[in-house]
């Protein structure tokens, strides 16, 4: 999908936007510390639900993605590929260089209550994250939220980000109508590793205190235990940490996925580690010589590892493709359907 699909309006005349076509809406820098170094490419987009291909691994049908690019600048992010379809870095550019569908809300109204849409599941960060610094700009998700609710939408929510404590009461509201999942990302707990692979999310506490602020609130949440980064937060004490935090926390399931490395992510992954950890290099390009993923040997026994420390910190994994449930005081209508399919990337 190219620059000029995502937008339906053209550039003013004399703007500087001819980076990206003709039809990028506004291209804007915000000077604010929070935000130095990052530029905004508004546009409105033509459509906002987005269907999964059919060749993917992903267990699900139906996404809706208000950003493309991520300050989260997560070095091993398989979403960097699709900066390239726009024409821009995958590298410092997906990091800074932020499209924002400012018509996501609305758009998305329109196409819940358009005849050919029939209610399917709708997942939300899984290509980057819907909670990034950026939300806190635009506030795209209530409008995306209340859409969801007013139609008794079923959807997910994967993110890193603590501003989803922001849209509580909605996403509660919500859940009285419909199946709502949350899933928080915690791949480990090292604040070391942390800075340096995942340098604009939270800290991976500050990403518990969400998962503790939603069970006060009676809401379960599962964690996406992704990366599980070999050589370097795989070790078998370094697991145990990550999950008796999780635990701790009050998280429903955990479900880890070992680092996966997609063109794109990958070129700038091996870039990183050439430069912070350049002995492991040869490594990486035996684990990962035969594509994007580890040997199935090493996933099973990564899944085994923290599947058996779960169980004993009295966690389970979710049930393949389920998604974890708000569960509100009073159920009603397609809130006491069967669990959808929702990510575990």
């Amino acid at each position: 999908m190219r620059w000029e699909n995502l937008a339906e309006q053209p550039v003013r005349p004399g703007s500087d936007a001819a980076l990206f076509g003709a039809d990028a809406v506004v291209t804007r820098t915000v000077d604010t510390p929070e935000f130095r170094g990052i530029t905004f490419h508004e546009i409105r987009a033509r459509s906002i639900v987005n269907r999964v291909p059919g060749a993917s691994r992903m267990p699900f049908t139906w996404t809706v993605n208000p950003y493309r690019g991520c300050s989260h600048a997560c070095v091993y992010c398989f979403a960097r590929k699709t900066h390239s379809y726009l024409d821009l870095d995958t590298g410092l550019g997906f990091d800074s260089q932020i499209v924002v569908k400012t018509n996501a809300p609305e758009l998305l109204r329109r196409e819940l209550g358009g005849p050919r849409w029939r209610g399917g599941h709708i997942a939300m960060g899984t290509n980057v994250d819907c909670y990034q610094r950026a939300e806190g700009r635009y506030r795209l998700m209530p409008g995306i939220i209340e859409a969801l609710r007013d139609h008794a939408n079923p959807f997910s929510i994967l993110t890193k980000g603590t501003l989803i404590l922001r849209d509580l009461d909605l996403l509660t509201e919500a859940a009285a109508v419909t199946d709502v999942g949350i899933s928080v990302s915690v791949g480990f707990t090292d604040r070391e590793l942390w800075r340096t692979v995942e340098p604009g999310t939270p800290a991976p506490e500050r990403r518990l205190d969400v998962i503790r602020a939603l069970a006060e609130r009676g809401i379960d949440c599962g964690v996406l235990m992704a990366p599980v980064i070999p050589y370097l937060g795989d070790h078998p004490d370094q697991l145990r940490a990550t999950v008796r935090a999780i635990a701790e926390a009050g998280a429903t399931s955990v479900t880890p996925l070992v680092l996966h490395l997609r063109p794109g992510a990958r070129e700038w992954y091996f870039r990183w580690l050439t430069e912070h950890h350049p002995h492991l290099v040869p490594h990486y390009e035996r684990l990962y010589a035969s594509g994007a993923y580890a040997p199935k040997s090493y996933q099973r026994r990564i899944t085994g590892q923290v599947h058996e420390l779960a169980r004993e910190y009295g966690i389970g994994p979710a049930r393949s493709g389920a998604a974890r449930r708000i569960r509100p005081e009073r159920e009603t209508g397609p809130a006491t359907a069967e669990p959808e399919q929702l990510t575990l990337l």
